[in-house]
């Protein structure tokens, strides 16, 4: 599973996966998010609103806007992608978010969706996405992007994305960026509806999710690349949050 706080820049990065029953919490990041729900049902919440998917449906999340997934039961194609692929795309509505972000894929573009992968040429991922944007900007209204702190809740996320696997203190990061550690959790309790520290613990089981199962790693091994230093701690949390045991999950 590559998902995961992806900073892209100029570069022209695109990923795609399937997936089931997946959850993960807000956050944010500079690409394009693309979510299709292909069976079952999803929820997802994108700034303050809160999209339910069945098949077919999809969100198109656009760069720096707040989000969050949530599944039982479903199917997903999940694209991220960089908006230096829909330069035009994104230069038009660079002040503005959608109003709405959910809309219906056609057969041609879930088609060609299947069929498109990291190895195909630029001009065909392009080509691609230029018609997603297109069938996109049919169903939706755009308003003006609203002045708040989300680059602070940025700066948040991005420690934590840094620190993770190790020392990852929000009384370091308060000191880090200038600010007091009584004002910053109350500012991303608020943000997020979550404490600090139940984030990370969210972030790194995520993470744990990724390595068991796309490595050999040991369930310790596994506990100590994502910042946990008992193994008893990390098995707690790891039960937490997904009902199963790192053991259970993996097989």
């Amino acid at each position: 599973m590559f998902y995961q706080y992806q900073h892209f820049g100029s570069s022209e990065s695109f990923s795609k996966e399937y997936g089931t029953n997946f959850n993960f919490p807000l956050h944010l990041h500079q690409s394009f998010e693309l979510i299709v729900c292909s069976a079952g049902e999803m929820e997802v919440t994108i700034d303050s609103s809160v999209y339910q998917i069945k098949k077919g449906e999809a969100v198109l999340v656009f760069p720096h806007q707040l989000h969050a997934l949530s599944s039982n039961e479903s199917e997903h194609i999940l694209c991220i992608f960089s908006p230096e692929l829909v330069k035009a795309y994104i230069n038009k509505y660079a002040s503005r978010v959608p109003k709405n972000s959910k809309f219906f894929l056609n057969q041609y573009l879930f088609e060609t969706l299947q069929s498109i992968d990291e190895e195909c040429s630029s001009f065909e991922k392009k080509g691609f996405l230029y018609s997603l944007c297109a069938e996109f900007d049919k169903t939706t209204d755009y308003r003006e992007k609203t002045k708040s702190q989300d680059h602070l809740l940025y700066k948040i996320f991005d420690f934590v994305e840094l620190h993770y696997h190790a020392n990852c203190s929000l009384d370091i990061l308060a000191e880090k960026i200038g600010y007091s550690y009584s004002y910053l959790s109350r500012y991303f309790k608020r943000m997020t509806d979550m404490s600090f520290n139940e984030y990370v613990n969210q972030y790194r089981i995520s993470k744990a999710c990724h390595i068991l199962t796309n490595s050999s790693s040991s369930v310790l091994q596994c506990a100590y690349e994502t910042g946990y230093n008992s193994l008893r701690s990390f098995n707690r949390n790891f039960k937490l949050y997904t009902n199963m045991t790192p053991n259970q999950y993996r097989k």
